[in-house]
């Protein structure tokens, strides 16, 4: 049983990822409502994609060199006053595409160094607290998938007794909430590393003003990039694997699925398969958690990347709903262990003091990854129309599933293994 800062930790985390599910949800239905534009949307993750890159590598270097737990409270601030201030110029100018784009980049610059922070807060917490590594991470993904089934039911909730705009108010409510319970947690689980610190003084040394944020971009993104892919094969298996994943599944839930619903004349289906594979996550993380040293980490991988590929395949031909609601929970449940997995290399296998930028250069390439994805879903869709890019899909997954099963560092992912596979 969690108790304590970690109790705290999985609440704030709890709030902040309930708001973000609502927003996932409104601001799409508000930015239709508002401008009319079906393409709008899309457009908008687009035009967002690299300043959140950029939001999410100068973010990292905030974070190896400030307070990370000061960062978190900041950064949901900041995402609360991007969510306000939506119906507050709705109802005093109206809203515009433009002022979408402007508060969208707003959102990016709490959002993402504020996802990066909390994601450098987990070690430190559990440490803290003597809490198993392995076992937090699996019930904070449990966490997560929990949120993916109640945050888009609430929103849709919201909706039905007020306007989509005044819904963000709750959005910046529960930011605000998750920004005060973090505020709770011990100022010393934020600290950074000495090591940083010495960093931080040699940055600061650079006369330029403009010249310390480039060299500190450059540094947290060259830092991060060699935390992730350089020095460690597993993690860099283990990073590319997710990366494929993620550019899979955003082309699959962001583009082809809703293309395909809106043209059988059900898009509220889209709803229904998003909350069937969030049930399965949770299901799929809750036995991770409780049954993670029953097997080998290798066979859970194993497992969960042929249970993902069968679940996909199934859903790439687009079969009646029933049938695709099954499918997308059998995906969410054999997802559940091996999103585990990667979060817990990720934390497990970077240096606390690297931690700070390798979690902002993840989290800021995951921001653009996902926009990629759904960029080519819209390709496929224009060149071999809805029934072809399901197969084509798939088929990707395919291709990601032999991959990583073949994959040298992903064959030896035990403890016994991990010090040989480091260079």
């Amino acid at each position: 049983m969690f108790k304590g800062a970690v109790l705290r930790y999985l609440v704030s985390d709890a709030l902040s990822l309930i708001g973000n599910s609502i927003a996932g949800v409104v601001l799409p239905l508000v930015l239709l409502a508002r401008t009319g534009d079906v393409l709008a949307a899309g457009s908008l993750a687009l035009i967002c994609a690299v300043p959140q890159f950029v939001c999410g590598v100068v973010g990292g270097a905030l974070l190896d060199r400030m307070n990370r737990r000061t960062v978190s409270i900041v950064a949901d601030f900041i995402s609360a006053a991007s969510c306000a201030l939506l119906p507050i110029i709705d109802e005093v100018w109206g809203l515009s595409f433009g002022w979408f784009v402007l508060l969208g980049l707003l959102g990016a610059v709490g959002d993402v160094p504020g996802m990066s922070a909390r994601d450098a807060l987990l070690p430190a917490v559990c440490e803290r607290e003597g809490a198993d590594l392995q076992r937090f991470v699996g019930a904070s993904q449990s966490l997560g998938a929990l949120v993916n089934i109640i945050g888009p039911a609430v929103a849709a909730l919201l909706i039905g007794f007020m306007d989509e705009a005044d819904v963000l108010w709750v959005t910046a409510a529960f930011s605000c909430a998750a920004a005060l319970v973090t505020w709770t947690l011990p100022r010393s689980v934020g600290e950074v590393a000495a090591a940083a610190e010495v960093e931080q003084a040699n940055v600061a040394a650079v006369p330029s003003k403009c010249a310390t944020l480039l060299a500190t971009a450059k540094s947290v993104l060259v830092d991060g990039l060699a935390a992730l892919f350089a020095t460690d094969p597993l993690l860099r298996a283990f990073t590319m694997l997710s990366f494929g994943i993620t550019m899979v599944m955003g082309s699959l839930q962001g583009i082809v699925l809703p293309a395909f619903f809106t043209q059988m004349g059900q898009p509220e289906a889209v709803g229904y398969v998003v909350s069937a594979m969030g049930a399965g996550l949770l299901m799929g993380s809750m036995g991770y958690t409780a049954l993670a040293h029953k097997m080998s980490r290798r066979r859970w991988l194993v497992v969960s990347l042929v249970g993902m590929a069968a679940a996909v395949g199934v859903m790439g031909r687009f079969p009646e709903l029933p049938v695709l609601l099954a499918a997308a929970a059998l995906l969410g449940l054999f997802a559940g262990p091996a999103s585990a997995l990667l979060g817990f290399f990720a934390f497990d296998r970077v240096p606390d003091e690297r931690r700070g930028s390798a979690m902002g250069t993840l989290n800021a390439l995951y921001l653009v990854v996902a926009p990629a994805g759904a960029f080519v879903g819209s390709v496929l869709i224009s060149t071999v129309q809805i029934h072809g890019a399901g197969p084509v899909l798939a088929g990707a997954w395919l291709v990601v599933t032999v991959v990583a099963l073949l994959a040298r560092p992903l064959r030896h992912i035990e403890a016994k293994d991990l010090a040989a596979d480091r260079i």
